[in-house]
Formats: structure tokens, C-alpha cells, sequence
């Protein structure tokens, strides 16, 4: 079941169990840090079933037309079971009663690593665009490719 965490503790206990155990995409420890520290003030959603959680997502602001998904993780163990897709449509359905008009995400562009390969076609399969790809906005080696879905 889906659930909204409101309690800023328990948003970073569960930020930073769930990253740490998803070291091939949050493997940089200055970056994980501080995906954990900056999701304790926004809206934040997990899954969770049998008193285990197994994935969570937060939603950043960015204008008042867009909210990105700021930081997503689930456990490996529980990848390909839907839970992705469950926690992007309490995430949708929040964004969409709060009258934003985008969702955007970012992640690492198609082809450069086996791994994100596989978050970039998560995304497109939730409907998201390509918008726009920043070659050096993290750095040369993580080009950031910028995906954007209408809320409808």
C-alpha cells in the first residue's frame, strides 16, 4: 500500500535505508547525502506491505507549473512488480489536485550506462518526454537528460 510521510525523521530514516541499498545509482556519497537531507521537507510517499518498505518517491517544486520527481528509489528485490509505477501515481495524483501542469525528472541519458538504461525506459514507459539533455550538468561523465510529462 501507498502511504504519505509526513514526519521529517522518519522521511530521512527511510531515504537513507532505501539509497543505501541501490548503490549502483546512488553510488556518489556527497550526492546520496544529499538527496537524504533535502527530501525531509517535501511531499514524500512510500510502499509498503507487510511492514517492509520497499520504495519511496518525493516531489520537488520547481515553478508553480512543475513538479519533478526528485529523488526515487525501490529495492532491487522488488523491481518489476509495479511498485514504481504505484508510488509515480500517488506522486501524479498529488501533483495533479495541486494544479501543476508538469511533472519533470532527471536522470542519467540513454546509452551511457547499462543501468540508467533501465530507469530511462521506466520513465518513457510512465509517458515521459525528452526535453532536454545537459551534458555537463552533473558532469562529462553523467550527461543529464531532463524528461518532462504533461498532467492531463
Amino acid at each position: 500500500m501507498i502511504f504519505f510521510i509526513n514526519d521529517k525523521i522518519e522521511k530521512q530514516k527511510i531515504a537513507k535505508e532505501i539509497l543505501s541499498k541501490l548503490p549502483e545509482w546512488f553510488g556518489i556519497p556527497e550526492s546520496t547525502q544529499e538527496y537524504i537531507d533535502n527530501c525531509i521537507d517535501m511531499p514524500f510517499w512510500i510502499e509498503k506491505e507487510d511492514n517492509i518498505i520497499k520504495g519511496f518517491i518525493t516531489l520537488k517544486e520547481t515553478s508553480i507549473y512543475t513538479a519533478e520527481i526528485y529523488v526515487m528509489g525501490v529495492l532491487k528485490t522488488y523491481h518489476n512488480n509495479g511498485i514504481g509505477k504505484m508510488l509515480f501515481n500517488a506522486f501524479y495524483n498529488y501533483a495533479k489536485q495541486h494544479n501543476y501542469e508538469f511533472i519533470q525528472v532527471k536522470t542519467v541519458k540513454q546509452g551511457i550506462y547499462d543501468i540508467y538504461d533501465i530507469t530511462n525506459k521506466f520513465y518513457k514507459s510512465l509517458g515521459f518526454k525528452e526535453l532536454e539533455c545537459f551534458p555537463t550538468l552533473w558532469d562529462k561523465s553523467n550527461p543529464c537528460q531532463i524528461y518532462i510529462k504533461s498532467i492531463v
